[in-house]
């Protein structure tokens, strides 16, 4: 990075300053910002106090942890941005989540749980992630943290931490997802399509609630999940005895996603080129109903869920041997290949998450509170936005620079040296 980014970062940040009412907090704010995006090893307070050398650690670390000020106008200032730069109809708003690994017991949120970044059960910190992305840049939006049960069913524990009241509850990563997607909505965020993992698009409340609010969508699901075919008739079967059935049934059995797209037709399907030529892997795509509808007793069987939304199942075979699944209720008229575009564009988010810890500490902040732990996160949110402003502006110079002369420039030219 060039020697210039300080000066960028002052310009570029003031729509964020004008939103903070106090001097101090002015003053504060690109400080900490200038020290996550700063040279050095480690992000957490004390070593960026000791490396800025004109602000004092404890105003630093009061600044993040216990200053009074609101947070919700730097959010929205960060979400216009954000919009922006990257969002539009093309644009896919992308559900994850992504951890924090911790020693101790006593920072916020921290237990043992399923650690996405190292893949197995951990102590460690987990939060909902909200990522923005065109064009394969990713814009983080949102980074909300995720408390286990553990932690909702000890109220003086969660008074400890400064965990606000209103988030004391127990609650669903899926529903913490809603929540987020509910508040950028309503900030006029613009994007086309909802992307997530198997972790949120299991849930059929998720993926309702989605459907409810007319939202596009695009979820990787378990192989298990089971699907109706298109044709799939309510009836009402006639019984030997007894009185007739209040509630009609289907008239087939739904059948796991994998099974369903045994029958189905693949092939290669090339979705974008990388830095080694053309991504590709196998697909398959068919209508479905989702059997994620109310659960009856049908047929003998208890809690059998009845036909749902119409939708696309997909099916994933990749080069190492993995298969993945997907259910999307993107048009009937898609073609296969943005199907496969879609469901592939979520990995971005992941490009994001690791950015924001290796390059700007996302997960180096020492501090217990909810409210410093979030602090933290804008701030990081807010660093990485400012790096991938100043990435896109200059790729816009570079392709300026390189943009062939027109015939009457080379006309022009050729005269001039003859």
């Amino acid at each position: 990075m060039n020697t210039d980014w300080r000066s960028d970062l002052e310009v570029w940040l003031a729509p964020f300053l004008a939103a903070l009412g106090h001097k101090a907090q002015r003053a504060m704010c690109p400080a900490y910002i200038a020290g996550l995006i700063g040279p050095g090893d480690r992000k957490s307070v004390q070593p960026m106090a000791a490396r800025n050398g004109d602000i004092p650690y404890d105003r630093l670390h009061h600044f993040v942890s216990a200053g009074v000020w609101d947070s919700a106008p730097l959010e929205a200032a960060l979400w216009r941005h954000a919009d922006h730069l990257v969002g539009g109809e093309r644009s896919w708003l992308i559900i994850d989540d992504t951890s924090l690994p911790k020693k101790g017991e006593h920072s916020v949120g921290v237990a043992p749980q399923y650690a996405s970044t190292l893949g197995k059960k951990a102590n460690c910190q987990t939060l909902v992630s909200v990522t923005l992305a065109s064009r394969e840049v990713p814009l983080m939006l949102s980074l909300r943290l995720f408390l286990p049960d553990i932690w909702t069913a000890d109220p003086a524990r969660l008074n400890r931490a400064g965990v606000p009241l209103e988030h004391q509850g127990s609650r669903t990563k899926p529903e913490m997802a809603i929540e987020e997607i509910d508040r950028l909505c309503a900030a006029g965020v613009r994007f086309g399509c909802v992307l997530a993992d198997a972790g949120y698009g299991l849930s059929a409340p998720f993926r309702q609630a989605l459907s409810a609010r007319g939202l596009r969508w695009a979820v990787e699901i378990p192989r298990h999940q089971k699907v109706y075919s298109t044709d799939v008739e309510l009836v009402f079967p006639a019984r030997k005895r007894g009185p007739s059935r209040m509630h009609p049934v289907p008239d087939q059995q739904s059948v796991p996603a994998h099974k369903i797209l045994e029958t189905a037709t693949w092939r290669r399907v090339s979705w974008r080129r990388g830095t080694k030529g053309g991504l590709a892997a196998r697909f398959a795509a068919m209508r479905i109903r989702v059997a994620d509808g109310p659960a009856q007793r049908i047929g003998g069987r208890t809690a059998q869920h009845m036909p749902g939304e119409e939708a696309w199942l997909i099916g994933e075979h990749r080069s190492t041997g993995e298969r993945k699944y997907y259910l999307s209720n993107l048009s009937a008229d898609t073609s296969l290949r943005l199907l496969a575009a879609a469901i592939k564009a979520r990995w971005v988010c992941e490009q994001a998450h690791q950015q924001l810890k290796e390059e700007l500490g996302l997960d180096h902040f020492e501090g217990r509170s909810w409210t410093g732990l979030h602090r933290h996160a804008l701030m990081s949110m807010m660093a990485y936005a400012f790096l991938q402003s100043r990435r896109l502006t200059a790729v816009g110079r570079k392709k300026k620079s390189h943009r062939p002369t027109t015939t009457a420039q080379s006309a022009s030219n050729t005269t001039g040296h003859s």
